[in-house]
């Protein structure tokens, strides 16, 4: 990731500047505000604004005055219990700002999580950077047999990967080019909203987004989640050091009961109490599905399958 000398200025004026305030803050997100995480090559996401810590969902919970004479170990265990029985309210009275830059693919799956506020760059207005996303060799890899969605662990060959990377590079360079040869008022002469049209997916945008915890930790349970395309992955990884050091007290009952967790159908919990109680369970009597078999084993490291 390059910043400009303009952009790391702004940076250094913004964390020069301090606020007095009589609201909750937290010093671990004060440390962290303003300053670029960097993200795949030329991507990041930081830390704008923010609002409220664990006390603030304690106090939303308890709907009582200031934090009394609760201990840390009773508010841990209080969301704890939010965060076991699933509320979700009490998470909604914190909210976050970040801003991020990403790529067009990547963000296109982001945005599906229509829960934020959201106001992203404007090719309509704005001249995008020559800046597009390569991947790594190690992570070009073929379509896996059995995610119809995402590619297999196993990259390809060396020489297929640097053959994808040239691919990518030539194409990249070659519509930009198209993109300022349009753009030229000296040229064609083209308008800004109808020139990006020639950009590919790879071609990074920025945006501001802001959300509430409860809808931020539902993005990180399906985007730090192993299955998720490591593009935006590496994102969501980089904003779960934001929600530790933000709500750390929340962030541990998150990764215990939300991100570390897996749940069971009721069938499966059936198969599961005949199993624990000694009967011999199998996939074809168990009422599950080949697939939903399959999936409760991999859960379970195949301890049913050796049962049968």
């Amino acid at each position: 990731m390059v910043l400009t000398a303009e952009q790391r200025a702004d940076i250094e004026q913004r964390r020069g500047i301090w606020h007095r305030t009589r609201r909750p803050t937290v010093a671990a997100m004060e440390e962290l505000l303003y300053t670029p995480m960097a993200r795949l090559d030329h991507g990041f996401v930081r830390v704008v604004d923010y609002m409220g810590d664990d006390s603030a969902i304690v106090q939303a919970a308890r709907v009582s005055y200031g934090t009394g004479t609760k201990r840390v170990s009773e508010d841990a265990g209080l969301i704890r219990y939010l965060m076991r029985h699933h509320h979700s309210s009490p998470f909604e009275m914190c909210d976050i700002k970040l801003h991020v830059k990403l790529p067009i693919f990547v963000a296109r799956q982001w945005i599906r999580h229509r829960t934020a506020s959201v106001n992203e760059y404007s090719a309509r207005y704005s001249i995008l950077d020559k800046e597009f996303y390569v991947p790594d060799v190690g992570d070009i890899a073929p379509q896996s047999r059995q995610n119809h969605q995402g590619r297999a662990q196993e990259p390809v060959s060396l020489e297929t990967a640097l053959r994808v990377q040239e691919i990518l590079r030539r194409d990249a360079a070659s519509c930009y080019g198209d993109y300022e040869t349009m753009l030229d008022p000296e040229g064609l002469g083209v308008a800004r909203e109808l020139a990006r049209i020639n950009l590919t997916l790879g071609m990074y945008t920025q945006w501001y987004w802001k959300v509430n915890l409860h809808n931020f930790m539902h993005f990180l349970r399906l985007r730090a989640d192993p299955h998720a395309q490591r593009e935006i992955r590496v994102y969501a990884e980089a904003m779960m050091d934001i929600l530790k050091a933000w709500v750390p007290l929340t962030a541990a009952a998150f990764e215990e009961y939300r991100l570390g967790a897996r749940t069971f159908s009721a069938t499966m919990l059936k198969v599961l109490r005949a199993a624990l109680a000694g009967e011999e369970v199998c996939q074809e009597s168990s009422g599950l599905s080949k697939r939903e078999w399959q999936e409760m084993n991999a859960l379970l490291d195949g301890h049913l399958e050796k049962r049968s």
